[in-house]
């Protein structure tokens, strides 16, 4: 079984590219920070730097609601492979293919954490959070969430 649990913060907004043909997809490209549980150095926190690579539906979310900074689960399969790039030297990869994506954190609390990017889902037009830290959901969005 080939099943990867990540949770961690985007180290920046997330590279998206469309894909070519008549039905173009979505495909977004981003790095997750995730903190090890156990350090050698009992005085520094460490963390490994993990690529993801969403497609469709999920890189269409990435691109609209990922920052840098976001804390997000990530559960998907780990992919590897290989090219030849244009020195001649072959190159390996490991990717985490992302199946699903989802907050990990409120919006508060990811400002609170210092989080430098701009609030997640928010636009111009969208109304700003209830009374209880909970944003309105715009009408209309309904097939654009990922859950229900």
């Amino acid at each position: 079984m080939n099943k990867v649990i990540l949770m961690g913060r985007l180290t920046r907004d997330p590279e998206v590219r469309y894909s070519q043909g008549e039905n173009a997809t979505a495909v977004a490209r981003y790095t997750l920070a995730v903190d090890r549980r156990f350090s050698r150095n009992n005085d520094e926190q460490t963390a490994d730097f993990i690529n993801c690579v969403a497609f469709g539906r999920a890189g269409e979310f990435a691109e609209k609601y990922l920052h840098k900074g976001t804390k997000i689960a990530v559960t998907g399969r780990i992919q590897t492979g290989s090219y030849t790039n244009k020195d001649g030297v072959r190159v390996y990869t490991t990717d985490v293919v992302v199946e699903d994506h989802e907050f990990a954190e409120s919006k508060n609390a990811s400002q609170q954490a210092g989080g430098d990017y701009a609030p997640v889902g928010r636009t111009e037009s969208a109304p700003m959070a209830a009374g209880d830290g909970f944003m309105n959901i715009p009408d209309g969005i309904d097939e654009e969430l990922p859950f229900n």
